[in-house]
């Protein structure tokens, strides 16, 4: 079968015969090493460790459900014309098209159909595409936030979809900012090769935007792509304290900033969802539309509406008001952790 191009650079190969570890070990033997990889599952959680490159399902949380009516934590911004005129693009599981109907700071967020909400039932991670794109508006209240259904309702999604699809993005959805809650630990802990050629093509086309991406949420220092590469500005969780990592966040030198993401309430679905994990595995929770939930997902787009806001204020691109960010977030670094943002 010939190979398929997947992005400028890089090609994936679909093969028979030989299985995808064997014919590594041959091709790093005869060639050398970062030539060729496995087509990485991403996943919203984390990946599994071990270096294989597999998607796991372990959210740092479930959802709680919350009493309708009650405000958002981290509350709206003070300034409700903050991030005026930049767009983010959330890449994610899709948006519940009823939230911007009856949540107020979501008026006006659109996007594609998150299809793990079906009727009354929500599936694993469905509304995790409307949480984040609710976090986003809750820091900066202004901005234009449009929601891409490209991870799939299991919560994963494979390598060559996502960087094809985050590259479809960049292209025709005009983004000021990427917000990314999803990743995996590379095979043999080396970036997967479709994100380092997307790295690329986002320095040599598109110089302005920033993609801010998710650290992970085992608990450990190794790294975690897309986050770690070099493109990205990667986020870790705080503790509901905000003075102290969350104990599910992944942390260490390649995390560029810390921002609030234990127990933060946003915008859900509305239904019923069956817990997946332990205790609460098997029990039935309604929801009317407001939920807890913790993870490193949730802090990404604080960050995300953090350079929003920053870039309405002062009309710099992206990735210079990110820049400004991390130098003030690490005027406030806390010792042993790292930089720290937090929302106003």
């Amino acid at each position: 079968m010939p190979a398929e191009v997947v992005l400028p650079g890089v090609s994936l190969l679909h093969l028979t015969g030989i299985s995808a570890l064997d014919a590594l070990a041959l091709i790093k033997q005869d060639v050398g090493p970062n030539v060729a990889s496995v087509n990485h599952i991403f996943s919203i959680a984390q990946g599994s460790g071990g270096g294989t490159g597999a998607g796991g399902y372990c959210p740092a949380t479930e959802p709680e459900p919350m009493p309708p009516g009650i405000a958002p934590d981290p509350g709206s911004a003070r300034d409700r014309a903050a991030g005026s005129g930049v767009r983010v693009v959330v890449v994610d599981t899709g948006l519940d098209l009823s939230a911007p109907n009856t949540h107020p700071w979501l008026k006006g967020v659109d996007g594609e159909r998150d299809t793990a909400i079906q009727g009354n039932t929500i599936g694993a991670y469905g509304g995790h595409g409307t949480f984040v794109a609710g976090v986003v508006r809750s820091v900066a209240p202004n901005c234009e936030v449009h929601v891409v259904a490209a991870v799939q309702p299991v919560g994963a999604v494979i390598e060559s979809t996502l960087v094809q699809r985050l590259y479809q993005v960049l292209g025709d959805d005009c983004p000021d900012i990427v917000s990314l809650s999803c990743g995996t630990v590379g095979y043999d802990g080396a970036e997967p090769l479709g994100f380092g050629a997307l790295c690329r093509v986002l320095s040599s086309q598109h110089k302005g935007v920033v993609v801010v991406a998710a650290a992970g949420n085992h608990g450990s220092r190794e790294r975690f792509w897309p986050a770690a590469a070099p493109c990205t500005v990667s986020v870790g969780a705080l503790a509901r304290d905000w003075r102290s990592r969350a104990a599910f966040s992944n942390y260490g030198g390649w995390v560029d900033v810390f921002a609030p993401g234990e127990d933060l309430i946003n915008a859900f679905a509305v239904g019923n969802y069956v817990y997946q994990e332990p205790p609460r595995k098997g029990q039935v929770a309604t929801f009317h539309g407001l939920a807890r939930w913790s993870g490193t997902s949730f802090s990404t787009p604080i960050v995300a509406g953090a350079i929003a806001v920053e870039m309405s204020r002062t009309g710099a691109n992206g990735r210079h008001a990110a820049a400004t960010l991390l130098t003030a977030a690490r005027a406030r670094a806390i010792p042993g952790l790292g930089a720290v943002l937090l929302p106003d």
